[in-house]
């Protein structure tokens, strides 16, 4: 047996641990918060029905940090593929977390320096990776806010090409039929040619004087780029040429205040079935038939997050982390889960029988689908905003991939 050392506390170390001790469940954090932001850290009881099981987490290094970005990995080949803000991309094997390769895009300006030690000093100036990496003909697509455009071979990282287009690359890219889609701050849609990086068509959207830090991903289905804008409207170019097949108005601006006239569609439309569905920042949930534009039914629930769908039930999480299950063919609520208001819940994943969402405090939570009951959580972070999980998991089978805002990559198990 090795030597035990015993570590002396002063008197007011001892005064802390026995204070946290008798408080039962208090934190360093509680102290330094209100008691709105305590009552919303603290989680109530739950009888879990299952253990989720940490299988392998990766540093990615320094994450997003507090800066707005909605990275998050993507799966394919059997692997998964991931970025930070400052210019790391990276594939690990999706089961065992090793490395498959890494490409560093931090900008390091001429100092004279050779790369290498510039390099070993500095870690650069961040490429501002923001909106994702999309996975499409063995190749890694992704943009940045400085308006660039890359695409990585997914086998080995290396550069197939590289563009610039006017605006910052701020949500992922969609691809289909050999095109790359992407929907820029500006306003601006482009086009581009999977293969090289040539401009195919471009779209202009108009932007308001007031809009959130953010874009609708575009979606690519059925020959047809969906677009939602921040003026509220839905709209479908046809892919091959750019042509408009149809725009819809799923939310007007009304109110005086340019803040009061936000009407962002700011998450990316979700196709199912043949219907678009499609929620905006001021409160307009609506199912779009994607052949006519024509309007289906709409409700009011307002959010910045992606849908999803499991069969015909509809998930939505609102702006202020309410989960909500809805009938798809008629926009009927099916139930509602209050419990983790303000804790700036994720996009709902479907996972088996479940739902999964992560929160700011870095906690995974798992729902029943049939009734929105929590059944489960477990923490992959440190209660801790720097560790937040501020996108949307991946799944893949039973297991869930996401990533936290200090950089870590974890893969979770529901049994």
């Amino acid at each position: 047996m090795g030597k035990v050392n015993k570590l002396k506390l002063p008197i007011y170390s001892l005064l802390v641990v026995s204070i946290l001790t008798l408080s039962g469940c208090s934190t360093i954090a509680d102290w330094f918060s209100d008691d709105e932001e305590i009552a919303i850290r603290r989680l109530q009881p739950i009888q879990a029905l299952f253990t989720p099981k940490i299988l392998w987490q990766e540093d990615m290094g320094s994450g997003v940090g507090h800066y707005y970005s909605r990275l998050e990995p993507a799966l394919a080949y059997g692997n998964i593929y991931a970025a930070n803000r400052q210019g790391l991309v990276a594939a690990y094997d999706q089961k065992t977390g090793k490395e498959i390769w890494t490409r560093n895009f931090a900008i390091y300006p001429n100092t004279g320096l050779t790369s290498g030690l510039k390099k070993l000093w500095s870690d650069g100036l961040p490429a501002k990776i923001s909106g994702g990496v999309s996975i499409a003909y063995e190749t890694v697509f992704f943009g940045t806010e400085n308006g660039e455009v890359i695409a990585l071979d997914a086998k080995n990282g290396k550069l197939k090409w590289q563009v610039s287009v006017k605006g910052e690359v701020i949500a992922a890219p969609a691809i289909d039929e050999g095109i790359v889609v992407l929907n820029t701050g500006s306003g601006m849609v482009f086009a581009l040619d999977a293969s090289n990086g040539e401009t195919v068509w471009t779209y202009e959207s108009e932007v308001p004087p007031l809009s959130l830090r953010g874009v609708s991903a575009p979606a690519a289905v059925g020959g047809g780029a969906i677009i939602g804008t921040a003026t509220g409207k839905l709209v479908v170019n046809i892919l091959e040429s750019g042509q408009t097949a149809w725009e819809q108005v799923i939310t007007s601006a009304s109110g005086v205040t340019e803040l009061e006239r936000i009407v962002d569609i700011d998450s990316q439309p979700l196709v199912s079935a043949g219907i678009i569905y499609v929620i905006t920042y001021d409160g307009s949930l609506a199912a779009v038939e994607m052949r006519s534009g024509r309007i289906i039914w709409k409700r009011d629930y307002k959010s910045y997050r992606r849908l999803t769908i499991a069969g015909s039930t509809l998930f939505v999480v609102d702006s202020n982390s309410n989960l909500y299950a809805l009938d798809g063919r008629n926009g009927v609520e099916l139930w509602s889960q209050g419990k983790l208001k303000q804790r700036l819940l994720t996009s709902a994943v479907p996972v088996g029988e479940y739902l999964v969402a992560g929160d700011k405090y870095g906690f995974l939570h798992w729902f029943n689908q049939s009734d929105g009951k929590i059944v489960s959580r477990i923490a992959v972070g440190d209660d801790d905003e720097d560790e937040s999980i501020y996108s949307a998991p991946v799944v893949d089978g039973n297991v869930i991939y996401t990533q936290t805002r200090d950089g870590k990559l974890v893969a979770v198990q529901t049994p």
